[in-house]
């Protein structure tokens, strides 16, 4: 079954409260469906910059508060959070109560996290990715009952609550959950849990480089895929992998008439060459038409059909947005 099109705006930053309002409001008179923000913490010094990633200067949760009270319509969501950072009965909490405040507008991302640097420079111990995953797999199922009906009762190695009914309650059911990550485990658990499934670099060298770009090419992203087909089969739901959205951040989108010209200039920071980067997942470049046609070509040969773009990018997409969303 094909997935209708639809689309995302990710924003990593505030100039003002209220610059957040209005990037919230935009994308909803755009015709985005989701409205998210990442997950840091750290601003700028020698840590964040060891691991060459951009500044996010607002924390995810009031931020996505701020956001549902700027719309009315609009999905909002964080992508992804790291379930590493926060205690697990507080964060399902907080997810409920975001759910609440937008009257079941809210996208549950999480991840496991990865960003090496930023967990060192927080004190938040850096356990190796099994254990992680581990984490995020006990923290989600904690948050399903939280959402769900009757008494949490939840015991792992990492999560233990019970006793207690979780408020508040979900206005529309249990909001779809998105799980991303770019490496074999991680994507078998997408496929088995998640409703929406991000796909991202393989992020296991810790901070961001060519090696990142380099784990999402075409070739690599088509095993993503089957990583993910392999987790939708063990599904206990009745859903399987037609069932699911595949989701994918466009973090390379130009529109522009000079495709061939941009594609040189860009393949080489990435150490790939101008026909690798042209059909890289990740990556959109070319003119509106050009952009349209790599995108039904990417939902047949993928199965993507939500595609997230930066902030930066609204404008320049919102034609692509207009002519696709839904179809």
């Amino acid at each position: 079954m094909t997935q209708p099109f639809r689309f995302g705006l990710q924003s990593y930053a505030a100039e003002s409260p209220a610059d957040w309002r209005e990037q919230a409001k935009r994308a909803e008179d755009l015709g985005f469906s989701t409205f998210s923000v990442a997950d840091h913490v750290i601003g700028p010094g020698p840590a964040l910059a060891a691991t060459n990633h951009p500044v996010q200067n607002i924390a995810a949760v009031p931020a996505m508060a701020v956001a549902i009270e700027a719309t009315s319509t609009i999905n909002v969501g964080a992508r992804v959070f790291c379930t590493d950072y926060r205690q697990p009965v507080m964060f399902a909490k907080e997810l409920a109560t975001l759910d609440f405040f937008s009257d079941g507008r809210l996208e549950i991302g999480i991840g496991c996290g990865w960003l090496q640097g930023e967990y060192e420079a927080m004190g938040v111990p850096w356990d190796r990715a099994g254990i992680r995953l581990d984490r995020m797999e006990e923290t989600l199922g904690l948050i399903r009952q939280h959402l769900g009906d009757g008494d949490v009762d939840a015991h792992g190695e990492h999560v233990d609550a019970t006793g207690f009914t979780g408020l508040p309650k979900p206005p529309n059911g249990m909001p779809p959950v998105m799980i991303g990550g770019g490496a074999k485990r991680v994507l078998g658990i997408a496929g088995r849990e998640a409703d929406i499934v991000s796909l991202n670099f393989d992020n296991s060298s810790g901070k961001i480089g060519p090696d990142g770009v380099g784990s999402s090419t075409a070739e690599l992203t088509a095993q993503k895929i089957d990583f993910v087909r392999s987790g939708a089969a063990e599904r206990s739901d009745g859903k399987n992998f037609d069932d699911l959205e595949i989701e994918i951040g466009a973090y390379f989108t130009v529109v522009t008439d000079q495709r061939e010209a941009t594609l040189a200039q860009m393949a080489p920071m990435f150490q790939l060459e101008p026909e690798q980067f042209a059909e890289h997942p990740h990556a959109l470049v070319g003119s509106v038409d050009e952009i349209c046609d790599q995108l039904v070509a990417r939902r047949e040969t993928y199965g993507i059909s939500y595609v997230t773009f930066g902030a930066s990018a609204a404008s320049s997409v919102g034609p692509i947005v207009e002519r696709l969303a839904g179809t």
